[in-house]
Order: structure tokens, then C-alpha cells, then sequence
């Protein structure tokens, strides 16, 4: 489902895959608009090595850098019910617990920053209590991660400038500051 570098210190935590993108083409975020945004920006912040992704065989590696989703099929207008993030929980937690490198958690979206913080306490790490409140630039410890908190690239935000260029790229160079660190 996932897609990245295995070794990977940064992970993305996506919704789901979209009808018309990662389900047409057989790669997360890849043949849509938010992932025209998202690999621009992995591209500018030196995870990727090309800013575009069209199809999975299109030549696109990313560099330390993994790319998630909570749900693994698309939900009915891009909604996913509790029940698809319930039953697909344990699935993102073994694809998580595989990435052994990892050390922050870059959810997009408030669906990605619940998702992520139920798939971490399910893999035995203590979630901070209160629940951490999801936003844009939001940091909380996880157990040994950091879970950082990006709006999602979807059309709904960057078209409208909730969401800019400078302000994805903040996020990611923030990623990459923080998993350099001993």
C-alpha cells in the first residue's frame, strides 16, 4: 500500500488512496492533484527526486522519506466511515512497525493525526492524554516519535490558500530538522 524509502525517518500519514489517482495508477498519491502538491514539495525539500508522479513506473524515488495512509481502499466520497479506519488500523500498524528508521510522523490532514496516533498506541507507545490537537505546524510526542501536523494537499486547501507552498515545505523542512537529530 505504502510507498518510500524502507529506511525511511520520516513517514507520511495520508487518508486514503483516491478513486481517480492512487486507485487508477496502483500508487499513493500519485495521478492526482494533492499529489502533484505533496511530491512538488518532498521534491523542493530534498525527500524526492522528482517533483512529479504519473504513474508507478515513472521513475520516482523518495530519499528518507515513506508515504502512508490510514484507509487502503477510496471511500465513497472521499469520506471513510470509523468502521474502514477501524478495520484497515491494523494493517497501517504492520506497515508502520516495518519501518524501523522512523522517527517522525507527518500527519496530513486531522483524519492522518488520528489515524497515526491510534496505529502508534497500537504498536505499545503511549499516546499523550489529552489527545493532542491536530493543526497546521502542531508537534506532539509519541513515545519515541514526533508527530507533526500538515493540512492536507487536497484541492479544498490549496486552492483556496489554507494551504500554500511555503507553508508545506516548512513542514517537511521541519521533519528533516528534527530526524537529523541524535
Amino acid at each position: 500500500m505504502g510507498f518510500g524509502d524502507p529506511a525511511a525517518r520520516v513517514v507520511l500519514v495520508g487518508l486514503a488512496p483516491a478513486a481517480h489517482g492512487a486507485n487508477r495508477t496502483g500508487r499513493i498519491f500519485t495521478g492526482d492533484r494533492s499529489g502533484d502538491w505533496l511530491f512538488a514539495s518532498l521534491h523542493r525539500t530534498g525527500f524526492a527526486n522528482q517533483a512529479e508522479a504519473r504513474h508507478a513506473d515513472d521513475g520516482l524515488r523518495l530519499d528518507g522519506a515513506y508515504v502512508s495512509s490510514v484507509v487502503r481502499c477510496p471511500p465513497p466520497a472521499n469520506r471513510p466511515t470509523t468502521a474502514e479506519r477501524d478495520n484497515c488500523l491494523p494493517y497501517m500498524g504492520r506497515e508502520l512497525s516495518l519501518l524501523t528508521q522512523a522517527q517522525v510522523f507527518v500527519a496530513l490532514g486531522g483524519f492522518g493525526w488520528d489515524g497515526a496516533l491510534r496505529a502508534l498506541r497500537e504498536l505499545g507507545h503511549e499516546t499523550p492524554r489529552p489527545k493532542p490537537r491536530f493543526g497546521h505546524g502542531a508537534e506532539a510526542a509519541v513515545g519515541p516519535y514526533t508527530l507533526l501536523g500538515c493540512f492536507h494537499p487536497s484541492q479544498q486547501n490549496t486552492f483556496t490558500g489554507r494551504l500554500t507552498e511555503p507553508m508545506t515545505d516548512a513542514i517537511f523542512e521541519r521533519a528533516r530538522e528534527i530526524s537529523a537529530s541524535p
